[in-house]
């Protein structure tokens, strides 16, 4: 044991170990100066602000910044925004990120989904008007034809045209509801008196 104390005490020993320190030394050195080039540490590029841009607009300006992209999702139409064009990013605009990053974009559609006009006919006004809205229709206006139905839905017009229950039509299109006004058809009364 007492050789092996006055090894470590050796000149041969502490002249190994101080060469293997510095070895040590120099390869981290080498090495975080190599990751530092290799990954271009504290280097960073701006996210352009890519909202209202076009598809072509918006390619050019990722290229120009040095980044990529990718589209996602693109089912949400933003009327507040030209069709085709950006209306969401990430990394927001503003973010300092790496050189090649990729940057998820999402496109406005041509225009809104189309939605299945549900059966209403025959159904209270009340309820038609709350099944509509369910879909994305919106109610512009209610008219009344002679009907014994109080406010019962007889027809669906959209842009002055009937409709019927199965067509689609634009998410947040505006119908006219056609109701019965409670009173009894002038024909049906007709064709009661000559029955009689």
């Amino acid at each position: 044991m007492r050789r092996f104390f006055n090894f470590l005490r050796s000149r041969v020993f502490l002249i190994n170990l101080g060469l293997a320190l510095l070895a040590i030394v120099l390869i981290t050195l080498a090495t975080l100066q190599w990751l530092s080039s290799s990954t271009d540490h504290g280097e960073y590029v701006k996210v352009p602000d890519l909202a209202g841009l076009s598809v072509p607009d918006m390619r050019k300006a990722i290229e120009e910044a040095g980044l990529r992209y990718e589209v996602v999702d693109s089912a949400n139409y933003d009327p507040e925004y030209p069709r085709f064009s950006i209306i969401d990013q990430d990394p927001p605009a503003g973010n300092e990120v790496k050189d090649n990053r990729k940057i998820y974009v999402t496109v406005n559609p041509s225009g809104y989904k189309k939605v299945t006009v549900p059966d209403v006919i025959q159904d209270s006004r009340r309820n038609a008007t709350a099944q509509l809205r369910a879909v994305g229709l919106d109610i512009e206006r209610v008219s009344y034809i002679d009907e014994l139905g109080k406010d019962m839905v007889y027809r669906l017009k959209f842009q002055g045209k009937y409709i019927s229950p199965g067509d689609k039509l634009p998410k947040t299109s505006k119908l006219e509801l056609v109701c019965g006004n409670g009173t009894i058809p002038a024909e049906a009364l007709i064709k009661a008196e000559s029955e009689d």
